[in-house]
């Protein structure tokens, strides 16, 4: 019963919640040149920033939720189980690893906003992965097809964020809608697979 409480619990949907509140409410209460069509929520998070624990805390359970629902769902599936969990070692690190402020002149630590770029990276390049990897565990083709519209919508405005940056902000906020709402529904598919099977 106990066992059925944990693995019935929707900890994605909570932490995406949470997630979708912090990064459109929490500029308001950022360094005041924040531009949030311009800054990401790594510079929310970013060394000295005012409230900048909220945003790294919410990575964290951003990340944890990922992981939590990847071995709780994914057992079938090792595969998806290590890249999503990767995925979420990323948020967590990310995190735990702090951007550089964006207020010029402000002392911080290179080596670590450094490590939060890495990290950030690998968060990237892990979902698009994962994204891609699930069209080949999906029943219909439709889904199929979305999976991998999913990765390659990730991967453009990825692009976008090198290419036109002074919409940073827009692209990488519009990745994270899209990412974790189709996370979610992804999950909720192997939830519902999961149960016909059994588990």
């Amino acid at each position: 019963m106990e066992k059925k409480k944990v693995s019935g619990f929707r900890y994605l949907p909570c932490a995406f919640l949470l997630l979708l509140l912090v990064m459109f409410v929490l500029p308001f209460f950022s360094v005041s040149t924040y531009s949030i069509i311009k800054n990401t929520t790594s510079h929310l998070g970013a060394q000295n920033a005012p409230n900048a624990w909220i945003m790294n805390v919410t990575f964290f359970l951003v990340g944890a939720a990922c992981i939590l629902e990847a071995w709780l769902h994914l057992s079938r599936f090792w595969f998806h189980k290590i890249l999503l969990s990767i995925f979420g070692l990323g948020l967590i690190f990310t995190a735990l690893f702090q951007h550089a402020p964006i207020i010029n002149g402000v002392i911080f630590n290179s080596c670590e906003d450094k490590l939060h770029s890495i990290f950030a990276t690998i968060v990237g390049f892990s979902f698009t992965f994962y994204a891609v990897s699930a069209a080949f565990i999906e029943e219909t083709v439709k889904y199929w097809i979305v999976d991998i519209a999913v990765g390659l919508i990730a991967t453009i405005l990825s692009v976008l964020m090198g290419f036109l940056p002074e919409y940073s902000g827009i692209w990488q906020r519009t990745i994270f809608v899209i990412s974790f709402s189709w996370l979610i529904f992804m999950l909720e598919r192997i939830r519902a697979f999961n149960k016909q099977c059994g588990e």
